[in-house]
């Protein structure tokens, strides 16, 4: 019997406060600027988190989709993702409300442009992509987060 060990990939993102909303993330020779609308108190230089989060998803989606269709000898020409979701901003805003502060509600919908497929086959394939998906794992069960922080004094 072969044991596989268990392999972790280890990713990093940084990010450096320029405001109230807006932050600038690096991770590799990559780099994003987070921010929010105006209304919100940003200065709508970026995506939001959660548009982010969203993004990610989609992202994450596309790339699982196209390597289970390839493992499974499937001819995936393109796929068209959308989705929404539904969150209360109350509780971010501090109001008392037993919601929480995440999305609700999240729908995805997927266009897949297959070649010569049964339903069967797609929904083998929807099934398997939604389950390896890591941004889908991460966003429908629980990963621990351990956050902690550090202060520096100014004088």
């Amino acid at each position: 019997m072969i044991k596989q060990k268990k392999q972790l990939t280890e990713i990093g993102v940084e990010g450096f406060s320029e405001s109230f909303a807006k932050m600038n993330i690096r991770s590799g020779k990559f780099s994003l600027t987070i921010d929010e609308p105006v209304m919100m108190g940003g200065t709508d230089e970026g995506p939001a988190p959660l548009q982010v989060l969203l993004m990610a998803l989609a992202g994450c989606l596309n790339i699982t989709g196209h390597e289970v269709a390839r493992q499974q000898g499937l001819t995936l020409k393109g796929m068209h993702i959308t989705i929404n979701g539904k969150m209360n901003p109350a509780v971010f805003l501090g109001s008392p409300v037993k919601e929480r502060s995440g999305f609700q509600d999240i729908r995805v919908k997927i266009d897949a442009e297959f070649v010569g497929v049964t339903q069967q086959q797609i929904n083998h394939w929807l099934s398997e992509t939604e389950r390896r998906c890591p941004v889908t794992d991460n966003v429908k069960d629980a990963t621990h987060i351990d956050v902690e922080a550090h202060t520096v004094s100014l004088s």
